[in-house]
């Protein structure tokens, strides 16, 4: 295959509509909009939605419930085997140092280390939250947990 053997698929490409150029083009005098009109003007038509005067959708259809998902925390979620294996023995472990590994990127509200995986290093872990399965395989380790106040 070399570049000037590359094509389009058949149906891919369509010629562009060449409005206003004379009768003769098919699309001359009114350039495909009718005679006056709303539509017809720059600019014109309606607002996305409109429905000619009829109740529109987005007012017909009953609106129920509220949701506080936007409200909600969101937690960065980190496992103990994950820890394991990218941090050395006797390490701090802290938000920056997880950022830093790629076990965590975006935005979070809190970090929580799970209890998924084996430890097999004593570490130092100084995160917002630790569940206690994780907590016990780090401090079975030899390792320590440290939760801010």
């Amino acid at each position: 295959m070399n570049l000037h053997t590359l094509s389009p698929n058949p149906g891919a490409k369509r010629r562009v509509k060449r409005l206003g150029c004379g009768e003769s083009s098919g699309h001359g005098k009114t350039s495909c909009k009718g005679n006056k009109g709303q539509k017809a003007r720059s600019g014109g038509g309606p607002r996305p939605g409109f429905e000619g005067g009829q109740m529109p959708l987005h007012r017909r259809l009953p609106k129920r419930g509220f949701s506080t998902a936007k409200f909600r925390d969101t937690p960065g979620v980190v496992n103990v085997g994950d820890l394991d294996d990218r941090f050395e023995a006797g390490a701090t472990i802290d938000d920056a140092a997880l950022f830093a590994a790629g076990l965590l990127n975006g935005q979070y509200d809190y970090v929580k280390v799970l209890g998924t995986g084996e430890v097999t290093k004593a570490f130092t872990l100084v995160v917002d939250r630790v569940s206690a399965s994780a907590r016990e395989k780090i401090e079975k380790a030899g390792g320590s947990v440290q939760t801010p106040a």
